[in-house]
């Protein structure tokens, strides 16, 4: 999800042309965009800053964790 020029959170699937949703708050972008992964069976849900850069990565489950936890 990324900032939008009228300060809106934008939620997009990878490769869309379309956002998949508008959000005020970054927060409520977070939320809705676990959703939507849930939804379409899981996968990774990547956080931009508002400078565009990625400052958190979240895998939503059933996806496929790069990096999942020993033990």
């Amino acid at each position: 999800m990324v900032r939008r020029e009228d300060g809106n959170w934008e939620v997009t699937r990878p490769g869309a042309s379309r956002a998949s949703a508008v959000a005020p708050t970054q927060a409520q972008a977070i939320t809705r965009g676990s959703q939507i992964l849930t939804n379409d069976g899981g996968g990774e849900l990547r956080i931009h800053n508002t400078d565009g850069q990625i400052r958190d990565q979240r895998t939503i489950a059933p996806g496929n964790d790069p990096y999942p936890p020993k033990g």
